[in-house]
C-alpha cells in the first residue's frame, strides 16, 4: 500500500540488534521473532488450549487456543485486504479482547498500528491519522461514538469494526471464513510495529516511531523480580490498553500468564478485582494508586495476591509511597522511562528504602543494556550528586520523532537522548528526578504543553492573556491551571473554559482551576512566569 515502515537510523548493526529476540519454536536459529509472533508461540504452549488467558469487563472468559485463532484468522483477513509492511493501521479502541487480537493481527501482517487516545479530540485525532497516512482503521464497541466523530474528517480510510457495528464491515465476523493456519510476521528488526503520540506545542502530537527489536527484547525481561512463585502472572488492565497497560498485558501474555481487562479505572471496581480475580499484577500511575488509598473499601479488601504494584508516568508522593508499603506490603516497583527511550530505571521493592534529599525516594538504577548521564547545559557529565538533566542511551530508544528532524535534532547530543528531566545520581548509582526542563504538564492520561493549550485558550472571546502552569497538590498528582487576562468587562469562568478546552482538545487539557488576574507575570527573557504563577496559586482552587 505505501513504503515499507523502517526505523530511518537503523543501519549498520549499532543500534543495538544483538540483543533482538531470536527465539522460537517456529524459527530458524538466529530468525529475528516479532513480539506477536511470541505471543502466539506462548498462547500455543503447553497442552492445554483452554486455559483462560483473557477475562472481558463483561466476566466472558478467553482461552489461550481460541484467542490465538482468532488472531491468526484476522491476520489472514488483513493480508487479503493488502494490509501488510508498509501500510499503518489506526486503532480507535479501548480496553476490549478484541482490540487486543486486532493489534496482534495488524503487526503479525508486518503492518505499523497508531492508537488513537481517549481523551483526544476528533480534529487532533484526524491529524494524527493524516500524519502517519493511516490506510485503515479498526474500531471496536467502546469508541463508536468517538468514531461518528472522526469519521467525517478523515473521508477514504477502510474503516473495520471489531464485532458488529454501525459502519464499515465486521472484521471479526469476516475472518471467521480464514483457517487459523500459522502465520509468521514478515517484520524486521528495524520495522516500525507502533507509531505512538505525545503532545506537541505545533497542535499535531508528536509521533514516536517504536522499531520491533527493542520492543521485543525489553518484552523478553519481565521488569524487576516480582516475588518467587513459579505461578502464572495474572495482571489487572485497568489503565488504558494504548498506553503502559498495553505494555505489561504482552509481557504477561508473552510469559505464560493472565490478563483482567477493566474498561477505565474505577477504585473500588479495581479493589474488588484484585480479590474477585486473584490478581498479581497492577499497573497504576500514583494519582490512581492514592485513590487506591484512600478507598473506603480497601481495608476490607483481600489483596494478600499481590506480587508487584508497578507504577511511574509522573510524580509520586514520597509519604504515600511509604504508605503503600505498609498496606500492601513488599510489592512496589517504581519505573522511570518515557516513550521516546522505553522504560530507564527500576526501583525495586528494597529500593524504596532508598531516600535522597528531602526524603525524595530513588526511581532505581539502570536496567541492563540502558547507559545514564547526568550532564549540565554545556554538556558536561557531572559527577554523582549534582544535578543536571538526565541523558540516556540505549538500544531502546526512538532514533527520531516521525517527519520532525528539526525536533530530533534538539532532542540529541552525540547519540544520546535529553530526557528534559532533572535529576541526579548517588554513589551506587541510583537515580533521583528533582525537576523538569521540558514545559510540559503530566496528568492522567498523557502530556499538556502550555503553549499547545496557551493557543486554544486564546481562542476564547472572554480571554484576552493567558499563561497555563502546572500545580501539584498533596499528593504531588499534577493538575492543570490557567491564569487569564480577561477581555474587559468579561469574567471567564472555570467551568465555561472547562467546556470550551474539552470541545477542542479534549477532556485530559481541561483546567482544573482558572485563576484572573489584571497581568500575566514574565521572566527576564519576556516569558510567561510559570514558576511565580505556581508559587502565587499553590492551594488554591479556583
Amino acid at each position: 500500500m505505501a513504503n515499507r515502515f523502517t526505523d530511518p537510523a537503523a543501519s549498520d548493526g549499532s543500534d543495538g540488534s544483538d540483543v533482538y529476540a531470536t527465539v522460537s519454536s517456529s524459527s530458524s536459529p538466529g530468525e529475528f521473532v516479532t513480539y506477536a509472533d511470541a505471543i502466539l508461540a506462548a498462547l500455543a504452549a503447553g497442552d492445554d488450549p483452554g486455559r483462560t488467558v483473557l477475562t472481558a469487563s463483561d466476566g466472558r472468559r478467553i482461552a489461550a487456543g481460541e484467542f490465538r485463532e482468532g488472531v491468526l484468522r484476522m491476520a489472514w483477513d488483513l493480508t487479503g485486504r493488502g494490509v501488510g509492511r508498509g501500510t499503518v493501521v489506526g486503532l480507535l479502541t479501548g480496553n476490549t479482547a478484541e482490540a487486543l487480537a486486532g493489534r496482534y493481527a495488524a503487526n503479525l501482517t508486518g503492518a505499523c498500528v497508531t492508537s488513537l487516545y481517549e481523551g483526544m479530540a476528533p480534529v487532533t485525532l484526524a491529524r494524527i491519522v493524516e500524519s502517519v497516512e493511516a490506510a485503515v482503521l479498526l474500531v471496536d464497541a467502546t469508541r463508536y461514538e468517538d468514531a461518528k466523530e472522526l469519521l467525517p474528517l478523515i473521508p477514504g480510510l477502510t474503516v473495520l469494526t471489531l464485532g458488529p457495528g454501525p459502519f464499515g464491515e465486521d472484521l471479526q465476523a469476516s475472518s471467521a471464513r480464514y483457517e487459523p493456519r500459522p502465520f509468521v510476521c514478515p517484520a524486521g528488526p528495524e520495522d516500525i510495529w507502533s507509531i505512538r503520540h505525545t503532545g506537541g506545542t505545533t497542535g499535531i502530537p508528536k509521533g514516536i516511531p517504536m522499531a520491533h527489536g527493542p520492543y521485543a527484547a525489553s518484552l523478553g525481561r519481565p521488569v524487576g523480580d516480582a516475588g518467587a512463585s513459579d505461578e502464572p502472572h495474572r495482571y489487572l488492565a485497568c489503565t488504558p490498553l494504548a498506553h503502559l497497560a498495553g505494555v505489561f498485558t504482552d509481557i504477561t501474555l508473552r510469559h505464560g500468564g493472565s490478563v483482567v481487562l477493566q474498561h477505565s479505572f474505577d477504585p473500588g471496581d479495581v479493589l474488588a478485582a484484585i480479590e474477585r480475580e486473584h490478581i498479581t499484577d497492577v499497573f497504576v500511575l500514583p494519582p490512581l494508586l492514592h485513590q487506591l488509598l484512600d478507598h473506603p473499601n480497601l481495608a476490607a479488601t483481600d489483596h494478600s495476591g499481590l506480587r508487584r504494584i508497578a507504577y511511574g508516568g509522573c510524580a509520586a508522593s514520597p509519604a504515600r509511597l511509604r504508605q503503600a508499603t505498609e498496606v500492601f506490603g513488599p510489592v512496589l516497583y517504581g519505573a522511570y522511562g518515557q516513550s521516546e527511550a522505553l522504560t530507564i530505571t527500576v526501583a525495586t521493592p528494597d529500593d524504596h528504602a532508598v531516600t535522597g534529599r528531602d526524603g525524595r525516594i530513588t526511581t532505581g538504577r539502570p536496567l541492563p543494556g540502558v547507559e545514564l548521564a547526568i550532564r549540565d547545559a554545556a554538556g558536561r557529565t557531572l559527577p554523582p550528586g549534582e544535578e543536571g538533566e538526565i541523558h540516556v542511551r540505549s538500544a531502546g530508544m526512538m532514533r527520531g520523532y516521525w517527519k520532525q528532524p528539526e525536533l530530533t535534532a534538539e532532542m540529541f547530543r552525540d547519540g544520546w537522548l535529553r530526557t528534559g528531566d532533572v535529576g541526579y545520581l548517588d554513589e551506587n548509582g541510583y537515580l533521583f528526578i528533582v525537576d523538569r526542563i521540558k514545559d510540559m504538564i503530566i496528568v492522567v492520561g498523557g502530556h499538556v504543553y502550555p503553549a499547545e493549550l496557551e493557543e486554544v485558550i486564546l481562542e476564547h472571546p472572554d480571554v484576552a492573556r493567558c499563561a497555563v502552569f502546572g500545580i501539584r497538590d498533596d499528593d504531588a498528582d499534577e493538575q492543570v491551571h490557567v491564569a487569564v487576562v480577561p477581555v474587559a468587562g468579561r469574567r471567564p469562568g472555570t467551568d465555561g473554559l472547562r467546556e470550551f478546552v474539552t470541545a477542542r482538545k479534549g477532556p485530559m487539557y481541561a483546567p482544573k482551576a482558572v485563576h484572573l488576574v489584571p497581568e500575566i507575570p514574565l521572566t527576564s527573557v519576556g516569558k510567561p512566569d510559570r514558576k511565580r504563577l505556581q508559587a502565587t496559586f499553590s492551594g488554591s482552587a479556583d
